[in-house]
């Protein structure tokens, strides 16, 4: 299986990665994680730099690289010449001539890869591990495998999307990727934080009227470092779960077959009710565990393109 749209070792959005590609992906990260693979043909080597804090993306790539059989280089943004002014365009070239394979790079810039890719000879491969309010392809990866193990299908399925959708990269990758397989969108959220962008791909509703009909709940926390100082001000978060909240009352509303997913991290009570977080309708620490398969299908690819296997 080969992805028709993975060119120059990079994968920076979805726009790289159509249906056929998604299912070809989805279908790798379930071979490794029934046990599949890999030796690679030479030593390779990846980094991974994180300039907005991180738990589960950053520590899924590293156990994703180490499963492959990778060696993985220390970064700490904090510690590292970017104090200093470098950007990040050198921090890259830097660490490509040290030897480095592949770089994941998570930053608070929406797009910062376009100039890198369009302006820059990079021969590193570079993975988008989130920008800003624009992508987040591995974590939408690892969504679809969450919900093709469920239902073995997308075409069809009524997936809801709450929450602060303006500024979420996962409303944004998701939605777009579950309308192309073939899934009816809608979302459900205060209307400040609603994107226009997005109606392309599923209609806004109300959430208590959507939720019984709904197979998959795709929940999504308040992004505050996004959202201007005003509107942090007046935030109540009892008030935002009695509107918007997956509360135990509403999850009473459920389909007995229907699934939440959270891409994290996870604000008990507020979008979600606590008890909630591993109910028997939640696959949110499933996905945490697809993570891992998800990327190292990401990172193979990657592999494969650069002969390492």
């Amino acid at each position: 299986m080969t992805l028709t749209n993975l060119t120059q070792a990079n994968l920076v959005t979805i726009d790289q990665i159509n249906s056929a590609d998604a299912l070809a992906l989805i279908k790798e990260a379930q071979e490794f994680k029934a046990g599949k693979q890999v030796v690679l043909k030479r030593p390779a080597y990846a980094i991974n730099l994180f300039f907005e804090n991180s738990t589960r993306t950053k520590t899924s790539f590293q156990m994703a690289e180490m499963k492959l059989g990778m060696q993985v280089l220390n970064f700490d943004v904090s510690t590292s010449s970017v104090k200093k002014g470098e950007s990040l365009y050198d921090t890259l070239k830097t660490v490509e001539s040290i030897g480095v394979n592949i770089a994941v790079v998570r930053h608070p810039q929406t797009d910062y890869y376009q100039d890198l890719l369009d302006s820059h000879n990079l021969k590193l491969g570079l993975v988008n591990a989130g920008d800003g309010s624009g992508q987040h392809p591995s974590q939408c990866l690892l969504d679809m495998m969450t919900v093709y193990e469920q239902f073995k299908q997308f075409k069809g399925l009524k997936v809801l999307i709450v929450g602060d959708i303006r500024h979420s990269r996962v409303a944004r990758s998701n939605a777009e990727m579950l309308w192309r397989l073939g899934a009816k969108v809608y979302f459900a959220g205060p209307k400040a934080w609603a994107d226009s962008q997005l109606e392309k791909y599923g209609q806004t509703g109300n959430l208590e009227q959507l939720l019984p009909e709904m197979d998959v709940i795709n929940l999504l926390r308040v992004q505050h470092e996004r959202i201007s100082g005003d509107a942090n001000a007046s935030f109540s978060a009892e008030s935002y779960r009695q509107q918007f909240g997956l509360t135990d009352e509403r999850a009473q509303q459920l389909k007995p077959n229907a699934i939440i997913l959270h891409p994290g991290p996870v604000n008990r009570g507020v979008e979600i009710d606590d008890d909630l977080v591993e109910s028997k309708h939640s696959r949110i620490f499933a996905q945490m565990e697809n993570g891992v398969f998800a990327r190292m299908a990401i990172l193979s690819r990657i592999l494969r393109y650069q002969k390492f296997l």
